[in-house]
């Protein structure tokens, strides 16, 4: 038996915030909230009662309050393939979402990095992948 990767907790300051911006990314919504703890889960849409979801199903994402803020560069982070558009399109989209652009040190890459409007970084690969 083996395991499956279902799920990425993520700390943050502002788990609605953040919930709404990576809804916005990946074309997530939200699946649970908890405003008394500070919970978030978003996840791809919920197919509708009785049809069944075809080939793998992403992992859901779990936005969870924290008191301190994000000191260092992550050591975990996602990569984005953009589906319909190539990637100094989606970048742009990504900005007007509130992204920003950041640097841990990648130099010249096919990739690009950015940051979430808490600071978590995340790459933009360049090849594009259904």
């Amino acid at each position: 038996m083996t395991s499956k990767f279902t799920e990425l907790g993520i700390d943050c300051a502002d788990p609605d915030g953040l919930a709404r911006f990576w809804c916005s990314v990946l074309d997530y919504e939200v699946h649970d909230a908890d405003e008394d703890d500070g919970i978030v889960t978003i996840g791809p849409p919920v197919e509708p009662e009785g049809k069944d979801h075809l080939g793998p199903v992403a992992p859901t994402l779990t936005f969870a309050r924290v008191p301190e803020g994000k000191t260092v560069k992550n050591r975990l982070h996602l990569d984005l393939n953009p589906t319909d558009r190539e990637q100094d399109d989606e970048v742009r989209r990504l900005l007007d979402l509130g992204a920003r652009h950041a640097d841990v040190g990648q130099g010249g890459q096919s990739w690009v990095v950015l940051a979430d409007p808490e600071g978590n970084e995340f790459c933009v690969l360049a090849a594009r992948r259904p």
